[in-house]
């Protein structure tokens, strides 16, 4: 089943960051694009959609205005996506009739993840989200995770990597994919970020960090067999 998404933003790099990856995944994404906000509804009005992607600060119509022309005719799911962080902002969103708010910038994993499980939910397809290798597992849903019976308190890049893990026990993860798939493609620091918040992610499995393995001078793997 393909699943149909409107993004609604006008930096048109960011658009081809998140269509990129969102094409990238193995659930079936159409990922389609509007630069403003009158253009947005018109094509909402033409398409049924699965999940809308809004900025707020667009040329046209503004994100707030566009979620409440939205939500007179549908309950379709919609996530903010906006530089907005203040806290009227987030509660003016969620009173229009948002399901989630993300603050600019954000990572591309948890964005997909709160996509996919809205559109589940909204379909009715959800039953259990939790992802789980060996003694580690976590709920994409809620941002729960666990090493063992342990609950975890991640931070937001450190359970998108254990994410990003957790999906591909065994498989060695470049620093160049873990990059790109946490932090995205236009990120302009270094690679040495990444050795850092494995170190912090290891400092939280506690007794489980040796399941995350340093391949050298490659990347690293997640290895849960004997764990």
């Amino acid at each position: 089943m393909s699943y149909k998404v409107l993004l609604v933003e006008d930096e048109p790099g960011l658009c081809e960051v998140i269509a990129d990856y969102f094409s990238a995944q193995p659930d079936g994404c159409i990922l389609h694009t509007a630069s403003d906000g009158a253009q947005a509804l018109a094509r909402f009005e033409e398409t049924g959609y699965d999940l809308l992607l809004l900025d707020v600060m667009l040329p046209e119509l503004d994100g707030f205005t566009l979620c409440r022309a939205v939500r007179r005719k549908s309950d379709v799911p919609l996530i903010f996506l906006t530089a907005r962080v203040s806290e009227e902002d987030k509660l003016q969103g969620y009173g229009l009739g948002a399901d989630d708010y993300l603050t600019k910038p954000f990572s591309l994993p948890v964005l997909y993840a709160k996509a996919m499980a809205l559109i589940r939910r909204s379909k009715g397809l959800v039953q259990s989200e939790r992802i789980v290798a060996g003694p580690l597992s976590l709920d994409p849903r809620t941002g729960l995770a666990w090493a063992g019976e342990q609950p975890l308190e991640l931070p937001p890049k450190e359970f998108a990597l254990l994410r990003l893990f957790l999906e591909n026990p065994g498989r060695l993860l470049t620093r160049d994919t873990l990059l790109i798939r946490v932090w995205g493609y236009d990120f302009e620091g270094s690679d040495r970020v990444v050795d850092n918040h494995i170190r912090k992610l290891r400092r939280a499995l506690g007794g489980y960090a040796d399941c995350i393995k340093t391949v050298i001078k490659a990347g690293y793997r997640l290895e849960v067999g004997r764990s």
